[in-house]
């Protein structure tokens, strides 16, 4: 910590161990062979991810210590760009989620995923707004880090490692993610 973030109070995250936790909870989407992209590993035994990361009704899952597991679609929502996937078996960790509305602008965010192969790259920025784009009606939370092929479907987290959003793709410079509120109405609505 410097002197100047002492004097104020403010303690910056520990990254290596904010990326240590994400990873924990990130698994890469395959289809058998080639990688798609990230999930979330969800709490009571779902991974959430992109609609455009999976297209068809399984896919194949790893996990952080390299056990590969198959996925069932059990939900997708298209214009969200969410998919929720059942994972058989129990005792995988789960993310934990942030409050819906607790994430702002000028918030720090860290993006954890797969990108181009990499496994567990670690992405860092800031929360630039929240909103709609390019007149779309949906709202995303756009923050200057960046993603990759790979990175889609994985978590955008705040400084503690909540998820606060599920990242989509990038526009330019920015990373779009779908926000926490979204992503939970998908999940509860999927779950009935």
């Amino acid at each position: 910590m410097s002197a100047r973030d002492a004097a104020s109070g403010t303690a910056l995250p520990d990254i290596a161990a904010l990326a240590e936790q994400l990873r924990r909870v990130t698994v890469e989407v395959t289809d058998g062979s080639q990688l798609l992209g990230s999930g979330v590993l969800w709490p009571a035994g779902y991974v959430v991810t992109n609609a455009h990361v999976v297209r068809r009704p399984e896919a194949s899952l790893r996990l952080v210590d390299g056990r590969c597991v198959r996925a069932r679609v059990l939900a997708r929502d298209r214009d969200a760009d969410l998919v929720l996937l059942g994972v058989p078996g129990t005792g995988l960790p789960a993310a934990t989620l942030a409050e819906p509305e607790s994430v702002r602008i000028g918030s720090f965010v860290a993006a954890v995923g797969h990108p181009l192969g990499v496994r567990g790259a670690l992405s860092t920025g800031i929360v630039c707004a929240i909103g709609p784009i390019e007149r779309q009606g949906r709202s995303w939370i756009q923050a200057d880090l960046h993603l990759a092929p790979g990175n889609s479907g994985g978590p955008l987290a705040d400084a503690a490692g909540f998820i606060v959003g599920v990242n989509s793709r990038a526009a330019g410079p920015l990373a779009l993610a779908v926000p926490m509120n979204t992503v939970a109405r998908f999940v509860q609505a999927a779950r009935g």
